[in-house]
């Protein structure tokens, strides 16, 4: 390793709120945005002995500070890295700290230290860094974060050839020479239609692109997942390990072992692990009167003024939505929602609900939950651990808490 002092990419308790429902189940780090997750652009880009701390109840599973007396740099997991940010970071000296004004970004020091605010503080300008601060932020960084992830993956390396039953549209080289489209050894795209005019496309290890659909760049589909028939994929998309998706989709991320595989419309969303949308599932992205959009914040319990004029569903792990159901625009689904029947719901649903907007939702009983992300999880040859049920537990336990 290049950097030799242990780095963790840590939450606050308010950044791991405001990032509700998606980080109920993980640090901040573990989210994905672009071709990988922030912990994965970190560790390529500033090669160092990484550890996560994210919330008290995920260190089990994600990791813990080893001693809070012992020296270590510590990154906000809400940063995503740029050479510039990490020359900053590499140039602190014990006890100085990056700040945004309030609070610390990154901090050479002791955890202790960290925790009592006992630091020296060096101000960033607002520009010179990109954070996320709200889950839409990760719709709305995903296409730059795409190309950066893209040209820094796929530079001195050489795509799989593309199968001649394909259209592209665009050139497969940019005016510096870099290559706009890359297919990972594995991979099968036939009989698409690739636009490479507006971002690069990326095709992951062993992933399929199935014939008839559409594809505009910037977009990126990770190992093992797969684009069906006829799908019209606009940019901006990302879709994790091993997910399904068809229909139409615009600007939106699914982290991995999500699906949503059939016809219907999705734009502008976030979508955690192990969710499923049904046949036919609507969501709303854009108001009727094109007013700015107010979306539920977890940390201050109510609906927050956004600038946004389009934004879709924020859909947190083990989510289930069944066929045709619909949604109103900035509709925000907790973990383990089992969604269902004609009608509108509310555009807050909290965690572990089931139901329906015509007949009402009531909790869904801890054992369901287990038993049915089992099944789901034995699909993908995993399986739920212990400790993933400690967590969703604790989940479960702090969901009345942030009823609407």
């Amino acid at each position: 390793m290049e950097n030799q002092i242990t780095t963790y990419l840590f939450d606050t308790q308010e950044g791991h709120e405001r990032l509700l429902p998606l980080s109920f189940t993980r640090p901040v780090a573990d989210f994905r945005i672009g071709i990988t997750t922030i912990r994965e652009k970190w560790e390529t880009m500033r090669p160092a002995c990484y550890r996560y701390l994210p919330a008290e109840y995920l260190r089990e599973k994600f990791g813990d500070v080893n001693d809070p007396e012992e020296e270590a740099l510590f990154i906000s997991g809400s940063l995503l890295p740029s050479f510039e940010l990490i020359k900053e970071i590499d140039a602190l000296h014990t006890g100085e700290a990056l700040t945004d004004g309030e609070s610390a970004i990154a901090f050479r020091g002791t955890y202790s230290k960290l925790l009592s605010h006992e630091w020296v503080a060096k101000r960033l300008s607002e520009d010179s860094y990109r954070i996320i601060r709200h889950a839409f932020d990760v719709f709305l960084q995903n296409p730059s974060q795409i190309e950066a992830d893209f040209f820094r993956l796929t530079c001195g390396r050489e795509s799989q050839p593309l199968d001649e039953s394909n259209k592209v549209i665009g050139a497969l080289t940019d005016r510096e020479g870099r290559q706009m489209l890359f297919i990972e050894e594995g991979a099968r795209v036939e009989g698409a239609i690739i636009n490479l005019t507006r971002g690069p496309v990326y095709i992951g290890k062993n992933a399929e692109v199935m014939e008839g659909s559409l594809l505009r760049g910037p977009l990126a589909l990770c190992a093992n997942a797969k684009i069906r028939m006829g799908s019209k994929i606009y940019g901006g998309c990302t879709f994790g390990p091993y997910c399904k998706v068809g229909g139409e989709i615009d600007n939106s991320v699914l982290f991995g072992f999500s699906n949503k595989a059939h016809d219907g419309y999705l734009g502008n969303a976030v979508v955690g692990e192990w969710c499923n949308i049904g046949a036919g599932v609507n969501a709303s992205n854009l108001k009727n009167d094109y007013s700015k959009i107010r979306v539920w914040n977890y940390h201050t319990h109510t609906f927050m003024r956004t600038d946004l004029q389009f934004c879709g569903p924020i859909i947190g792990d083990h989510t289930k939505i069944g066929v045709n159901c619909m949604l109103n625009t900035a509709t925000v689904l907790g973990v383990g929602v089992n969604l269902h029947g004609a009608g509108f719901p509310r555009v807050f649903v909290p965690s572990f609900s089931e139901g329906s907007p015509t007949t009402g939702f009531t909790n869904v009983p801890m054992k369901k939950f287990n038993d049915i992300a089992e099944r789901v999880m034995s699909r993908r040859n995993l399986k739920l651990t212990d400790t993933d049920r400690k967590i969703y537990e604790k989940v479960y336990q702090v969901a009345s808490t942030f009823k609407g």
